[in-house]
């Protein structure tokens, strides 16, 4: 048995030598192993390698040293999904930066892999294969059998992320180190990736699904950051810190989790501040302010959202960063039932049609106009005004295209309904948003739409405005 095992190595070292000659890129080469040994993605890519499992578990600890590994975990990954265990993204990025040579996630994953794999994971793994990226790096290479959105919304890895939170913060105050011993840190693909990141929660329902990878990112910026990086790098890995920061906190707000996603959107504008990036640092501190405007507390919004407008105003004049401040100013005066500031806040949001290069990077920065619509309709519905919001709710709906967004338009309609005490209307639009409510997990579906609730009040005589009313307050115990 001996003689036979080191006879497929001998082979599997003079194939890999031939088609290297032959000039065979590592892709190629694992490609070859597979096909002539039969084996799976990830044991291709060893054979490629030219490593057993003990070299590539010290390769893997080399390039990831916090990771916890030995050959009989290789052996289960490499064995999944026929026995073994599942590896993690955060074990097949590890994977992918120890094999080097332009490996991704997407490489070492075939299509039986992917038939149990979540969306959100196979959203990564199909935004990590995109031309230019090197795949996901990360720090830490646990596996895990438990669903992202269950880690995401269990309390001991909660406290986990807050910790993480703790610690970048802490890096990011610290001073630069000297240029000369600066560690060269792939600023780019921690780049990439974050935008990858952004990606995929704009495409995921269940938001919480990616927390678990952001913090595993955070976690790699936080080594990055304590190794005293010159200040170039010290510089972007803050500005990178920074945009972290902001995605988990949105992640934390579509859970109706304010004080996590308060917490998490300070870290942000303090991380920013230090990088210099003030658009970044602007859109840090408008998204603090929101949560005041979605809990009502309008005036505790404005003095933050000035502070937000000051800042974009140093920033690049060519992004939308004072325009999105100026829309979410406009909410807040209708809150504060003025309507003609209101008004001059939402006009100066609609200069934004008038820039013309790329205005926003679809990440931190998200903010177009294309939504202007539907925010001065939910600003007419707040100054009660249901002549002036009806039109601009139906212009919205025309371009509402994710099911949040479709939600909330269809919400602001029926309150709409009810404050003209059209029940027809109100049951029309609030059927439509309930439909829609009932294929999300998004906590921020729900509170939108219990929002017409107390709109109800002059309608329930009627049998079915309290039928309404009961399937609305069956979304709180859902």
């Amino acid at each position: 048995m001996a003689r036979v095992a080191r006879s497929a190595k001998a082979e599997r070292e003079r194939l890999r030598e031939t088609w290297i000659k032959a000039g065979k890129s590592m892709t190629e080469v694992a490609g070859l192993m597979g096909q002539h040994f039969g084996v799976r993605p990830r044991t291709a890519w060893r054979y490629a390698a030219g490593w057993d499992q003990w070299k590539l578990v010290q390769q893997y600890r080399t390039a990831n040293p916090d990771a916890r590994i030995d050959e009989s975990r290789i052996s289960r990954w490499e064995s999944w999904p026929f026995g073994g265990s599942r590896p993690s993204l955060e074990a097949l990025a590890g994977l992918a930066l120890t094999l080097g040579h332009g490996c991704t996630l997407a490489d070492l994953v075939d299509d039986t892999d992917r038939q149990h794999l979540s969306a959100a994971e196979k959203a990564v793994i199909t935004a990590t294969s995109a031309p230019g990226s090197k795949g996901m790096i990360v720090s830490d290479s646990r596996s895990t059998t438990t669903s992202p959105a269950q880690e995401g919304e269990n309390e001991v890895h909660r406290r986990e992320m807050l910790r993480l939170l703790s610690v970048v913060s802490a890096a990011v105050l610290l001073p630069a180190g000297p240029q000369s011993v600066a560690a060269a840190a792939p600023i780019g693909e921690f780049s990439r990736f974050n935008t990858h990141l952004w990606q995929v929660y704009a495409l995921t329902p269940a938001k919480a699904d990616v927390l678990p990878l952001v913090r595993r990112q955070l976690a790699v910026l936080s080594n990055g950051l304590n190794r005293s990086p010159g200040p170039a790098d010290r510089q972007q890995l803050c500005a990178l810190a920074g945009d972290l920061f902001q995605l988990a906190g949105e992640i934390y707000f579509d859970a109706d989790a304010y004080t996590d996603a308060a917490h998490c959107y300070h870290l942000a504008a303090q991380a920013s501040r230090e990088a210099g990036a003030h658009d970044q640092w602007a859109c840090a501190l408008t998204r603090h302010a929101y949560l005041s405007v979605y809990e009502k507390k309008f005036t505790d919004a404005l003095p933050v959202l000035e502070l937000a407008a000051a800042v974009a105003a140093r920033g690049d004049s060519e992004l939308s960063t004072r325009h999105w401040v100026s829309a979410v100013q406009g909410e807040v005066y209708a809150g504060l039932s003025d309507l003609n500031a209101c008004r001059h806040a939402l006009d100066h949001a609609q200069e934004v049609a008038g820039l013309t290069s790329t205005i926003h990077n679809g990440g931190w920065l998200r903010f177009d106009g294309s939504r202007l619509p539907e925010e001065r309709g939910t600003c007419y519905v707040t100054l009660g005004r249901p002549d002036l919001a009806e039109t601009a709710l139906t212009e919205a709906l025309q371009h509402a295209t994710s099911t949040r967004r479709r939600n909330s338009v269809l919400a602001d309609l029926a309150i709409v309904g009810a404050q003209r005490r059209d029940l027809d209307q109100v049951l029309v639009h609030a059927d439509a948003a309930l439909a829609h409510a009932q294929g999300s997990s998004s906590a921020m579906i729900t509170r939108k739409l219990l929002t017409l609730r107390p709109h109800l009040a002059p309608l329930m005589s009627d049998p079915r405005a309290r039928e309404l009313a009961d399937r609305l307050t069956a979304l709180t115990a859902a």
